[in-house]
């Protein structure tokens, strides 16, 4: 099957996944939850997918993707269905746990599909088609997110992305058996330090989880400290939207900028402007300053996710690239986790200006070790 079914259903999944992940943030400052008990929360999401996602991704080498696909779509149905018949945040807290089976089963899966049905020549170019069908997600389910919460209400909301999950269950019913199948082969000997030692994906796995911490906390704290200065719901969408315009935007270019910058150079250009961009949030309330700071993090931070997502299947030992996608999808979402949890105790103890330029410090940190080694890269590039 083309590839583009791939993309298409990826697009209904990750709109889903983005959507619910800010209906369940603004449902909890609706609430009148702290912003610790909000990074508690968001962290939630991220349970299932740390501990599941590794074994999603073996059984995705070994039997396909096309029934872990349809269990994610059933755990987030039923996870937003406990949120619209029980109001209130013990309901939220099972919401987020449940709605985590979206991620756990479907990201690691899909990216695996996009990387068997491509070859040598086209490798980048259908991760990055990957990327930008992500990024046009993350513009949309924020958008979607924000203008249902305003104009239907939390419950209405939560109906709402039920009911978009239907269909890519339904496109999975009826045309996802023509999806590459596993090997069906047993699993492969040796377990995650030999993969690792083998790869060289440690590295990969380093850089991937301080990307994600940067993005990931800039979703979360963004809506937390709009709602601080008295912004609605739907300019705050509007804000992660200019976000995810951004990483469009880029990311349309990624392959020539790594072609031009190598993906070090890339990556630690990535790390300084979400350092700049992070710094500058706390200085001001105006929607339209914080759009343009937000859009301007999104030029940066957008480059980060698909070239590590390229690297981690570029480095797979041969048979195993859905168990690395695995891998990593459990690092990011660890990191998801322990960041979330400690920026929102950060954000309760010392406010939230400390929270962005923590981050600050921390993206700042990924610049200067990623910078020499891009250099380090060009050199025997130039060199006769």
């Amino acid at each position: 099957m083309s590839i583009a079914f791939t993309f298409i259903l990826s697009f209904f999944l990750q709109i889903s996944m983005k959507t619910g992940r800010v209906i369940v943030t603004l449902y909890a400052l609706k609430l009148g939850a702290q912003p610790f008990t909000v990074g508690v929360l968001a962290a939630m999401l991220s349970v299932l997918p740390t501990l599941l996602s590794w074994h999603v991704g073996r059984l995705s080498d070994r039997f396909g993707a096309r029934w872990l696909l349809m269990l994610g779509t059933a755990g987030g149905i039923l996870g937003m269905l406990v949120s619209y018949i029980i109001p209130g945040l013990p309901a939220l807290f099972l919401t987020s746990v449940m709605y985590g089976l979206l991620s756990a089963f479907s990201i690691a899966p899909v990216q695996n599909l996009v990387g068997l049905q491509s070859g040598p020549q086209n490798s980048a170019k259908n991760f990055s088609n990957l990327s930008l069908v992500i990024t046009f997600s993350e513009f949309a389910g924020p958008l979607l997110a924000g203008f249902s919460f305003d104009h239907a209400g939390p419950g209405a909301a939560c109906l709402i992305l039920m009911l978009l999950l239907l269909v890519p269950t339904a496109i999975l019913v009826v045309w996802g058996g023509s999806l590459p199948r596993g090997t069906g082969t047993a699993k492969p000997a040796g377990g995650i330090r030999i993969l690792l030692s083998e790869s060289g994906l440690w590295q990969v796995l380093v850089t991937s989880s301080l990307v994600i911490a940067g993005v990931e906390l800039f979703q979360v704290f963004m809506p937390i400290y709009g709602h601080g200065i008295g912004l609605s719901a739907s300019a705050i969408g509007f804000i992660l939207a200019l976000y995810a315009a951004a990483s469009f935007m880029v990311r349309f270019f990624l392959p020539s900028l790594i072609k031009r910058l190598t993906v070090e150079g890339v990556l630690a250009y990535s790390f300084l402007i979400g350092a700049v961009g992070f710094l500058l949030v706390p200085f001001f309330k105006s929607i339209v300053v914080l759009s343009l700071v937000s859009f301007f993090f999104g030029l940066g931070m957008g480059c980060g996710q698909p070239t590590t997502v390229m690297m981690t299947f570029n480095n797979a030992t041969p048979g195993r690239s859905g168990e690395s996608m695995g891998i990593r999808v459990t690092v990011n979402n660890l990191t998801r986790v322990l960041s979330q949890v400690v920026f929102g105790s950060v954000g309760s103890a010392f406010g939230l200006f400390a929270v962005f330029w923590v981050n600050a410090l921390m993206l700042a940190s990924g610049w200067a070790v990623s910078r020499p080694r891009a250099a380090g890269r060009k050199k025997p590039e130039q060199s006769p």
